[in-house]
């Protein structure tokens, strides 16, 4: 049977018995149409779980324990601004591969040049829905965006830019790095490579062939993720 899982503020889950969360009851009841009896799972996006039963307009828990479903390592996409929905495809699949979070920015070759307030919040609802469907323990942080220069300070040590025309390594061959850099529909300048290897970020590539922009963070989560034993 499943078991519809909602997040929810942490304060919203405390205690053995509490009220059913107001930001989930017209989904839960008028939306879903559950009834009393029925089990849900609240997550507080910490990576605590409770297995609660409906009674009335109130949750009562069964069980309570660590959230399943995250990846042990930790990976950080910052992804440069991207035209259309295309962000959102990003986001959406990312946060099922297992992505921890989404650092957005601004290079030279990007044609989007600002994300909206709304469009921000969006693509964190679109997490969120993501990791409910997914059954990730914690929803991916999305962070507004930033200036190319910004990443290259901000950025974990080891992260590595994707550089489409690199001559060198491939990303298959590095150890699994903490953080990914990934360009805009045009890619990468040379100058800007350059910035990025002379602040201690590896380079590499995927392989042979020219992704789309909304497809490389997916792939490139893939492969570090199913090194670490994280996926498939």
């Amino acid at each position: 049977m499943t078991v519809h899982r909602f997040f929810v503020e942490p304060g919203a889950m405390a205690g053995e018995r509490f009220p059913l969360p107001g930001a989930i009851a017209h989904q839960v009841r008028r939306v879903l149409r559950l009834r009393d009896g029925e089990t849900i799972a609240l997550l507080d996006g910490a990576g605590e779980e409770a297995l609660c039963r409906l009674e009335g307009d109130a949750c009562v828990v069964e069980v309570r324990g660590p959230a399943r479903g995250e990846p042990r390592h930790r990976l950080t996409v910052w992804q440069a601004l991207l035209r259309g929905d295309h962000l959102e495809q990003v986001v959406r699949h990312g946060t099922e591969i297992g992505i921890a979070r989404f650092g957005l920015f601004v290079s030279e070759r990007c044609v989007a040049r600002e994300l909206s307030p709304r469009r921000l919040e969006r693509l964190r609802v679109v997490a969120r829905e993501a990791a409910e469907q997914s059954e990730r323990g914690m929803v991916p942080q999305v962070s507004a965006p930033v200036d190319f220069g910004e990443v290259l300070r901000a950025a974990e040590p080891a992260s590595v830019l994707l550089y489409e025309r690199h001559a060198g390594v491939r990303l298959s061959a590095l150890d699994p790095p903490p953080g990914l850099v990934i360009g805009p529909e045009g890619g990468f300048t040379n100058d800007e490579v350059a910035a990025a290897e002379q602040a201690g970020f590896g380079v590499a590539r995927l392989g042979p062939r020219i992704l789309r922009s909304e497809t490389v963070a997916v792939a490139a989560a893939a492969v570090i993720l199913s090194r670490t034993g994280d996926f498939a």
